[in-house]
């Protein structure tokens, strides 16, 4: 081990104090080279999507140094860009472990350098903070938050003005700061109870968690047609930040026989019958598929943690339950929205869909049905947020009628500009009971699309890599499918190889790589940004279901035997 990391975990054992569970964590280290390496070999990075890794002692974990610093560190920027009177930051936090207590201390951070911190009351979700922040005129937000990581994670988002997160350049700027900084000495604070007892810290008021509530509630595209929505709903938070805003605004808006599963009901960092709280996940949906088969439900919502991402099931005509992919319910939801804005005569002048480019492409086929314009960005929802906000700098806000990314992200309105599973679950159950109230299930409207479109399957897999060793496989792994001139995957034939590393279309250079194949085939490989895993996005076009699995599968063993070596 270098003498670097020893140093550095000796001046940790000297001066993490802060925290009581942390120095109990440290000295069981010792001795441990592997651990000390592990915690010790890198500072946990800052980039657009803030800060996310495993709570515990060390520069490459969340603890309060960490996020006292990150937090210092955007204290500096909003003090570097904004007027005295225009520096505010909103702060929000999910049910994880230590949420609360990382948010406080953000705050603490923020007051005690002039900024004041509005922070909700409670724990709200992911779009409700993107929300206060272009209410309540912020410089800046931050959600305390790693979504749908398993429980033994953390992380802290960061929000621009405009309520989406934050461009490359500003989290550069920001990265900047942070580096100038020393973890134990250079990070101001202010005690949270005199914060908000002079003032400098306040708690964000309930009438914009109900502004909020009410934007979601604009969203319904149903128009005047009749929908009977006495349909049976499971619904489960995942013991997460959606329980109480879903309930609202579905009991608002007339959805009332709605059975909440009850061992996922209450906040729980722990997530105890879910230890990997993501709904593209099976396992995280299991209980709720218990709970839908028990109480017959019509259709099962599940959100994850920070209620960014709903997954769905529905019956199909067997009576068995069938979970639909992000992406096939972003279609459904896309030609929903574009059939009945059509319909009812609210379509704009020139409508945008706007999707990720490992979201299928069959997206364009819909869109472009009802002469609506399809734009592909970089993956993360923070792209689609900053189209938005093009949109409206050229006076076309309204433009923008939905954008998804295949990871169970969506959004149909400008209000936030990050994606929000409550507006999501609200326009699912609405478009559930508009199909059924005709004798429609979703699984026969998808059926349709796929007739007038054609087939299309969409998989991911993803690939784990911990550790140091892990960060140093996977760069090797990406360089060698850059660099290896692969001709084919699974018998169809590359035809053309994206290199987004070199900037296509005017998009921001990333680690991605794309490769085209025959018969409007795809595959993508990507490190993830959040988690220490290598995915591949997989696309087949064929006749029918069982054709593309077939070919599917044929890739999928190509791409093992590449990446596993």
């Amino acid at each position: 081990m270098e003498n670097s990391l020893k140093e550095k975990y000796a001046v940790w054992l000297e001066k993490a104090v802060a925290d009581p569970d942390l120095l109990p964590e440290l000295q069981a280290m010792a001795g441990d080279e592997a651990k000390i390496e592990d915690a010790f070999y890198k500072d946990l990075e800052f980039g657009t999507a803030g800060l996310r890794g495993v709570i515990g002692a060390g520069t490459n974990r969340m603890n309060v140094y960490i996020v006292a610093r990150a937090s210092q560190g955007l204290s500096n920027y909003v003090i570097n860009h904004f007027a005295p009177e225009q520096r505010s930051i909103a702060i929000s936090y999910d049910s994880r472990i230590k949420s609360d207590v990382f948010a406080k201390i953000a705050a603490e951070v923020f007051a005690a350098n002039g900024i004041k911190a509005y922070i909700y009351p409670r724990l709200m979700p992911v779009p409700c903070v993107s929300y206060a922040t272009r209410y309540l005129r912020c410089a800046a937000g931050i959600m305390v938050t790693a979504s749908h990581n398993p429980s033994k994670y953390n992380g802290y988002k960061v929000y621009g003005a405009d309520g989406c997160q934050m461009t490359s350049e500003a989290a550069n700027e920001v990265l900047g700061e942070i580096e100038k900084l020393d973890l134990f000495t250079d990070s101001k604070r202010i005690a949270f109870e005199e914060g908000l007892r002079d003032g400098r810290i306040a708690w964000i008021p309930e009438e914009v968690y109900t502004a909020f509530v009410e934007e979601v509630k604009k969203q319904s595209v149903a128009g005047d047609a009749p929908i009977d929505k006495n349909v049976a709903i499971v619904y489960t938070p995942l013991n997460g930040a959606g329980l109480k805003p879903v309930l609202r605004t579905l009991q608002e808006t007339g959805y009332t026989n709605i059975t909440v599963v009850k061992e996922q009901e209450q906040p729980d960092g722990n997530f105890p019958t879910c230890p990997y709280p993501n709904p593209e996940i099976h396992e995280a949906m299991a209980l709720g598929m218990e709970y839908a088969a028990k109480y017959n439900a019509d259709l099962l919502l599940a959100t994850d943690p920070d209620s960014d991402r709903v997954g769905i099931a529905v019956k199909d005509k067997e009576g068995d339950y069938q979970l639909l992919s992000g992406n096939q319910t972003g279609m459904l939801l896309t030609d929903y929205i574009c059939a009945r804005r059509t319909e009812n005569g609210t379509m704009p002048k020139e409508p945008v869909v706007i999707k990720t480019i490992v979201t299928t492409d069959m997206v364009e086929q819909i869109a472009s049905r009802y002469g609506v314009r399809t734009v592909n960005v970089l993956t993360g929802f923070k792209y689609i947020g900053e189209q938005i906000g093009l949109l409206e700098k050229q006076g076309k806000a309204d433009s923008y009628i939905f954008g998804f990314e295949e990871s169970y992200g969506y959004l149909s309105g400008s209000y936030v500009r990050d994606k929000d599973a409550v507006d999501a679950a609200f326009l699912i159950c609405e478009m559930f009971c508009y199909y059924k109230t005709r004798g429609i299930s979703l699984l026969e409207k998808l059926d349709e699309l796929y007739k007038i479109h054609g087939y299309c399957l969409n998989t991911l897999y993803s690939y784990q890599f911990e550790g140091a060793a892990g960060f140093t496989k996977m760069k090797e792994i990406m360089k060698d499918f850059q660099t290896a001139g692969i001709t084919e995957f699974g018998g169809r034939k590359v035809e053309t190889l994206l290199d987004y590393n070199t900037g296509i279309d005017g998009l921001p250079k990333e680690n991605v790589l794309k490769f085209l194949l025959e018969d409007h085939g795809s595959v993508v490989v990507r490190p993830s940004g959040t988690e220490p895993k290598l995915k591949t996005y997989i696309t087949v076009s064929a006749q029918d279901k069982a054709a593309a699995e077939v070919i599917e599968k044929k890739i999928v063993e190509d791409l093992k035997k590449r990446i596993k070596g």
